[in-house]
């Protein structure tokens, strides 16, 4: 288990697509593997796009192999925490201590301005994450 100090300075740790990189966000999974200020840690962001719901997108963030830090779901079904409460999508996963991330919370429009444009949507994750936004996106992001 990772404390919630060490998962907060995780997400905190400034990181980067190596130079190159073109993301989108095709059907199905992709892993993009990241650099950063911390070298002994390897970090990636995973997407995941549906194939019926094109509007159905999730946006993960991990350290360590299989720690998630945060994740965003876009599109999808609402996500019922530990304690009961019902939180509508879209919504954001983030490490929590004892729950890894199995607790959600609402988007705050003061981070996330339009999680209905995908581009836009990915550049908030990205910047919550402490991830430069992507330099280039490829043609088909949407």
């Amino acid at each position: 288990m990772v404390s919630q100090s060490d998962a907060d300075a995780l997400l905190r740790i400034r990181k980067w697509f190596p130079p190159g990189t073109s993301v989108s966000l095709p059907v199905g999974k992709r892993v993009y593997e990241l650099e950063s200020d911390s070298p002994e840690d390897r970090f990636v962001l995973d997407t995941w796009r549906g194939s019926i719901r094109l509007s159905k997108v999730t946006m993960q963030n991990r350290a360590r192999t299989s720690l998630i830090l945060a994740r965003l779901d876009l599109g999808g079904a609402p996500h019922t925490n530990p304690d009961g409460e019902l939180i509508p999508s879209p919504h954001l996963h983030v490490y929590r201590e004892g729950y890894d991330d199995k607790w959600a919370y609402p988007l705050d429009p003061s981070q996330f301005v339009n999680p209905h444009d995908l581009a836009v949507a990915l550049v908030d994750f990205c910047r919550f994450c402490a991830i430069d936004p992507p330099s280039e996106f490829q043609d088909g992001l949407l």
